[in-house]
């Protein structure tokens, strides 16, 4: 009786707030609570828009969302392009709670988002400096305003795997994403020479794509344009651009949760869904999760289990490794902070050996260059890598042979090889001996 009866009243809240909001604002002492179901339904999510702009469709939205996750709810405060997610609270760190999920701009300014026992999971901290109220922009910005209409708090300042248009991003700044079931994540960086898409785990952070401009400039910030991603320098010059591929008016870019690949969207009035028009790296084989680890991407973009005698992942426990080498074979992911200048392959295969956190390594040598890897990802099947790189892989002490035989299996090779060579030394010398016998009493 008690889940119906919470089911009817978020039912009716949200379709209230999701069939008539018009406005764009909340004043001072606003206060909006979304029930949450007393049961616990695999799957459960809702969205109570409180905040829309009156630009055509899609429009941007704001409001609370409940959502099913690990057994219990999240409850957040979201910003929506359409259906897209652009922007949420819960980004960096989930709000669990029970009976209900509020959000309340008080009387001194301060944004709250508040549970059960007014229990607080997020906040914006800005209470007592002047705020009136809080808007919705046209592009996508949710900003507390002074009397004056001067931004104190906004969203384009907490960035979260999206890049709106008209956002500013200077340099140092990130995106970030979060894979679900992993610790790893992704990362857009923005550095003073290039742009770089990241693969984050424990103490790696493998690169997977790079822009780097043609201009010697340092890049000060990055803008998004209709027509592309623009990089500009401290007088606000375009010093690079990534265009977009389409004919396209951008709304956004955004790093794929699941993928990792970073992407150009904008909305199709054919399909009425937001669709991509560029995708950096284009191919699957260069997606650094496309296939899981211990597997290869092939020529035909297909994942294929990589099968290593002696290799457990796993050797900080284990006995002594050895490296084998892997023929045309390479990673799509690159480790700076694990990088190794001036070595040789031996030095290379070296180092990953003495350190046991390493399971794989990179040579290249055209530059010279080693890199170190914590986990077997981002494989794929290239021609003609031994020109100038080589992928090995850690394996136990004793499976260095490409046959992979251990130990006590060679030493039982060389006894019998060498017993099967004193029989064949014998029989000979025992033959000649029954010749020349045999000649002798001829004569």
């Amino acid at each position: 009786m008690n889940l119906l009866f919470s089911l009817a009243l978020l039912i009716h809240f949200s379709t209230h707030f999701h069939g008539h909001c018009t406005t764009d604002n909340l004043q001072l002492g606003a206060e909006i609570t979304l029930v949450i179901p007393g049961t616990y339904m695999d799957g459960f999510v809702t969205p109570a828009f409180v905040l829309e702009t009156s630009q055509p469709v899609p429009s941007f939205r704001a409001g609370l969302t409940v959502e099913a996750v690990e057994g219990k709810y999240v409850c957040s405060f979201d910003v929506f392009l359409g259906d897209f997610k652009v922007w949420s609270s819960s980004h960096l760190s989930r709000f669990f709670t029970t009976e209900k999920c509020v959000i309340g701009l008080t009387r001194d300014g301060d944004l709250r988002l508040t549970g059960h026992d007014d229990q607080i999971g997020w906040r914006t901290a800005t209470y007592g400096q002047g705020i009136k109220r809080l808007q919705l922009s046209n592009t996508g910005n949710l900003v507390l305003l002074d009397e004056f209409n001067h931004i104190i708090w906004q969203t384009f300042h907490f960035p979260t795997n999206v890049m709106l248009w008209g956002q500013r991003l200077n340099a140092q700044t990130k995106l970030t994403s979060y894979p679900t079931n992993t610790s790893s994540f992704y990362s857009f960086e923005i550095h003073q020479e290039k742009l770089a898409l990241y693969l984050n785990s424990g103490k790696f952070k493998y690169s997977y794509w790079e822009f780097n401009p043609k201009k010697p400039e340092n890049i000060s910030f990055i803008r998004l344009a209709t027509n592309g991603l623009q990089l500009l320098n401290n007088n606000r010059h375009k010093i690079a651009q990534i265009p977009s591929k389409r004919l396209k008016v951008l709304r956004f870019l955004a790093i794929d949760n699941a993928t990792g690949n970073l992407g150009f969207y904008y909305y199709s009035t054919t399909t009425r869904k937001l669709e991509a028009s560029f995708q950096a790296p284009r191919n699957k084989c260069d997606q650094p999760n496309f296939c899981k680890v211990n597997e290869i991407c092939t020529f035909s973009n297909k994942c294929s289990f990589l099968k290593i005698e002696g290799f457990t992942g796993h050797f900080c426990e284990a006995s002594r490794g050895n490296m084998k080498e892997i023929r045309n074979a390479t990673s799509v992911l690159r480790d700076e902070n694990n990088k190794i200048v001036n070595a040789t392959k031996e030095s290379c295969a070296g180092s990953c050996v003495k350190d046991c956190t390493c399971v794989g390594a990179l040579f290249t040598s055209e530059y010279r260059e080693c890199y170190l890897y914590g986990e077997i990802r981002g494989m794929k099947w290239v021609d003609n890598v031994g020109e100038g790189m080589s992928f090995m892989v850690k394996v136990l002490e004793g499976e260095k042979n490409g046959n992979g035989l251990k130990k006590w299996e060679l030493i039982l090779i060389v006894v019998v090889d060498g017993i099967v060579l004193f029989v064949c030394l014998g029989g000979m010398c025992f033959y000649m001996l029954w010749k020349r016998k045999k000649e002798e009493n001829n004569n």
